[in-house]
């Protein structure tokens, strides 16, 4: 059986943790706590050529990248990988530097954010598929890091009302809701994030496209967009497709029928040369990619974020769930 080692919990650990928190001191990260599981193989079986490699497995600081990292160290595990824990990395420009510097192996990154924040793009290609594409060959060609075959979980963005007034009014997509707001402008009250509210591939963008009425703007820091739209603030808000609230708060997605906001589709991301080196690591977690999608993460966000359940229990509930690994029978 594997075991993933993380900072701070056994004393055993102690000069892994100090190794790891002065390579990554230049970027600002430490080591995190989490409670080390026994890790049982399942079908992801011990693989010979990662028996008691070290590989650190990072994420950003948001509960669906911690997520996703859980999920990876779990698997690294059952492959017989000796796993360091660099989770919930502060901000994307750490999270990447970590990656480049060789401080972290293995991270999870969306399409739409290499292309726009690491690659420097303006305009995102609308297709999922063609952005994936154009951001592996250009990421790799530029900067030597590879992008594993994508998953369908897209965290993009999107208008969201209460799943009572999608039903009551027939609304499934952005164009329906601008067919009714054209019929109803009263009901036009969005809550959004006040970036959100200026950026042209915000809100000013997806108005231009669908051409739906705004009778009134309410700005909002994230979380209370979604408690406003439940509580009847604001009848539509900016959204994130995979966000736990969504199920915890009975929230509806509308669907972004024109295809204006950024394509997200999350990909395991690695240097080059180290998959290389290492090639049978995507054979262990493409898998995972595969598996997991839209509906899947909102209900495991919902866990964390909305029930308050611990986000590696969650992450290994969901694991051993889909058979990646076994049940710990302690």
């Amino acid at each position: 059986m594997g075991r993933i080692r993380t900072g701070r919990t056994r004393a055993g650990l102690a000069a892994v943790v100090v190794a790891v928190s002065i390579a990554v001191s230049g970027c600002g990260l430490n080591t995190n706590s989490a409670v080390p599981f026994d890790v049982v193989p399942g079908s992801i079986e011990p693989v010979p050529e990662l028996q008691g490699l070290t590989v650190t497995v990072g994420s950003k600081d948001f509960t669906e990248q911690i997520l996703l990292g859980y999920m990876a160290e779990l698997a690294l595990s059952a492959a017989g990988a000796n796993v360091v824990d660099l989770t919930n990395i502060q901000g994307s420009s750490n999270a990447r530097l970590a990656l480049e510097t060789g401080d972290v192996d293995v991270t999870w990154e969306y399409s739409g954010t290499g292309w726009i924040n690491y690659l420097n793009h303006t305009d995102p290609i609308p297709d999922e598929r063609g952005q994936y594409e154009a951001v592996r060959d250009e990421d790799l060609k530029l900067n030597g890091i590879a992008w594993l075959p994508n998953s369908s979980l897209n965290n993009t963005y999107a208008f969201g009302t209460t799943q009572a007034y999608a039903q009551a009014h027939n609304l499934r997509s952005n164009s329906d809701m601008t067919a009714f707001l054209k019929q109803n402008p009263a009901e036009a009250v969005f809550c959004v994030e006040t970036e959100f509210a200026s950026r042209q591939d915000g809100l000013p963008g997806a108005q231009r496209l669908y051409g739906f009425p705004t009778t009134d703007v309410k700005t909002f820091g994230t979380g209370a967009i979604y408690a406003g739209i439940a509580n009847g603030t604001c009848n539509f808000g900016e959204i994130f497709t995979t966000d736990g609230r969504i199920a915890g708060l009975n929230l509806a997605v509308l669907q972004d029928d024109k295809k204006f906001f950024p394509q997200y589709n999350v990909s395991v991301v690695v240097r080059d040369q180290w998959l290389k080196e290492h090639p049978q690591v995507a054979g262990v977690l493409q898998p995972i990619a595969d598996t997991i999608d839209n509906q899947q993460m909102i209900e495991l966000g919902k866990k964390v974020d909305v029930d308050g359940d611990d986000a590696a229990t969650v992450a290994k509930d969901w694991m051993v769930s889909k058979g990646f690994i076994g049940a710990d029978t302690r």
